[in-house]
């Protein structure tokens, strides 16, 4: 018994409050702590290290509930004009007649001709646009029609410097530009 109690003492008095001593204690609680964490996290592989990748795909949607796909085989609906109303094409015709004005037109002039035929977000984000800043003049080509859906229509006009892209909604005073886009070429 007095081995061991010598032995204690030793170990309390001398190793520590060694720097050693100290140093040997916090090895030993790390590497306890990593042992400990290691059994409680399970087995495992080789392969494993720092990624985080899974080991099967991530899936969203249900693979038995059919089709999920964007692309769709169906051409999309035509746009609905009701007999009397100008049709996609010509709204857009005239909005770009009025969006590229003529030389010597004022503001108010340029926005009196483009209201009737916006949607009152654009001609409220039209307001106080100087006509002198429109990049364009004439129109240089065909508009290529798209139909999104029976209530909206996107145009696109081939300009002599660029591209105009005008998005339609059919309103209930006929079809309406809600978007403007100006693509330079």
């Amino acid at each position: 018994m007095t081995a061991m109690r010598r032995g204690l003492e030793f170990l309390f008095t001398r190793v520590l409050r060694s720097r050693l001593g100290v140093a040997l204690v916090i090895a030993v609680l790390i590497f306890g702590v990593l042992g400990a964490a290691r059994l409680v996290s399970g087995p495992t592989g080789p392969a494993d290290g720092l990624s985080s990748r899974p080991d099967r795909p991530i899936t969203t949607v249900d693979p038995t509930a059919g089709d999920d796909g964007a692309i769709s085989t169906e051409a999309p609906p035509s746009p609905v004009t009701r007999p009397g109303d100008r049709t996609p094409e010509q709204t857009a015709d005239r909005f770009t007649s009025a969006w590229l004005g003529r030389p010597g037109i004022t503001t108010d002039q340029w926005q009196a001709g483009l209201r009737p035929l916006s949607t009152p977000a654009l001609t409220e984000k039209l307001a106080g646009v100087d006509p002198a800043g429109v990049p364009a003049v004439v129109v240089a080509g065909p508009p290529a029609v798209q139909s999104r859906s029976e209530t909206f229509v996107e145009v696109l006009l081939p300009l002599d410097t660029g591209r105009l892209r005008l998005e339609l909604v059919a309103a209930d005073d006929g079809w309406l530009v809600d978007v403007v886009d100006w693509e330079r070429q």
